[in-house]
């Protein structure tokens, strides 16, 4: 098992790591260029900026069993089909039973923004949403 994270703009890369470590977990962090990083104990994978590149790589590297990290539905879905488990930035799993319905609402939010609506945004990131993802 390797944990995958799918760090383009992702808020739980340190605390991911922290708890990666302590279970002896190997960690790949998959950006694209215009978002890179590093981290100490953790493999950086860095593709070409691109829709969905880094997506679309982290899929690629995936192995059954595997652990990933995204708050993108699209590629959740894809990772649930690869046979890999897959949470979003608040510790909520992605499955079967609830993948679905989120996909029907990304859908409902883009057809409203083609229309012309807004649609609002998550709420600023709190401590309490880090202590529920690390729990």
């Amino acid at each position: 098992m390797r944990l995958l994270i799918d760090a383009d703009a992702c808020p739980v890369v340190d605390i991911a790591l922290r708890i990666a470590r302590a279970h002896h977990v190997p960690v790949t962090l998959v950006c694209d260029d215009a978002h890179e990083m590093r981290r100490e104990g953790a493999l950086t994978v860095t593709v070409l900026r691109g829709a969905d590149s880094a997506d679309l790589a982290l899929v690629n590297m995936l192995e059954h069993g595997d652990v990933v990290i995204t708050h993108d539905y699209g590629l959740a879905a894809l990772c649930l089909a690869r046979g890999a488990r897959a949470l979003d930035q608040n510790g909520r799993a992605y499955d079967n039973g609830n993948i679905d319905m989120l996909l029907g609402m990304r859908h409902m939010a883009a057809r409203a923004r083609r229309a012309g609506g807004r649609v609002k945004g998550p709420p600023k990131r709190n401590r309490t949403q880090d202590e529920a993802f690390a729990r």
